[in-house]
């Protein structure tokens, strides 16, 4: 079984198109599969049955449509709140506030319950976007002791990011099983020179396998990525 916390250098940096790229590559090699986003905020008001609304959210949604066999939506999202801001001012928003003991402990009960051959956690933001005024989503994976994959959004200023964020993540004593790049602005990958030189800085520095560099894509999602990654590293 193979089970890994996903993280970002930021918001939209691409994080849940690479785990849902990687949930369905697992699946294609016949494994079974569980993408978890345990809190979430920018959720939706859905209808689900007469006089009945739940909120759902764009990226759970994604992660479950790459959960194979089928699992209900609050086993991926079991914190979801509406307001597109950060997670920690939403739930106090709506009066739920979060804390790591009790994600941590639902995630654990879903493990459990829900056994499978490759698992992604994809957090919120990246890796040090707060829980609450002490904790943040940092502290989900270094309670569950996982190995995390890094989302580098492939932009002005991700080198920065990167390092900064490959750093904290050694400094929480958690390993970087790999990383990788995903183009969100078209214009960082044009001059192919220069995007290459980038791309060989974050190999060196970042010290982990590169599982792959997602192309900026007009559509966007698992399969149409899946192609520019690699399980093999994991």
């Amino acid at each position: 079984m193979t089970l890994l916390f996903v993280t970002g250098t930021d918001t939209d940096a691409g994080k849940t198109l690479a785990a849902s790229a990687l949930l369905h590559m697992a699946q294609q090699q016949g494994l079974s599969t569980l993408g978890l986003k345990p809190v979430a905020s920018g959720s939706e008001q859905t209808a689900q049955g007469p006089c009945k609304e739940e909120l759902r959210n764009a990226d759970a949604l994604a992660l479950q449509q790459q959960s194979v066999p089928p699992v209900a939506y609050a086993t991926v999202n079991p914190f979801a709140f509406a307001p597109a801001i950060a997670p920690h001012l939403a739930a106090a928003e709506a009066g739920q506030p979060l804390d790591a003991r009790t994600i941590t402990a639902t995630l654990r009960a879903t493990l459990t319950q829900t056994p499978r051959d490759f698992t992604l956690i994809e957090g919120a933001g990246g890796w040090r976007v707060p829980l609450n005024a002490q904790e943040d989503f940092a502290d989900l994976a270094s309670a569950l002791e996982l190995p995390v994959i890094l989302v580098v959004g492939l932009k002005l200023g991700c080198l920065n990011h990167a390092r900064l964020t490959a750093e904290a993540i050694r400094a929480d004593d958690l390993p970087l099983a790999g990383w990788i790049g995903s183009v969100i602005d078209p214009a960082f990958a044009a001059d192919n020179a220069r995007f290459e030189a980038n791309i060989a800085l974050l190999n060196a520095k970042l010290a982990a396998p590169c599982l792959g560099i997602i192309s900026h894509l007009d559509a966007p999602c698992a399969a149409t990525a899946a192609p520019y990654l690699s399980l093999e590293l994991l």
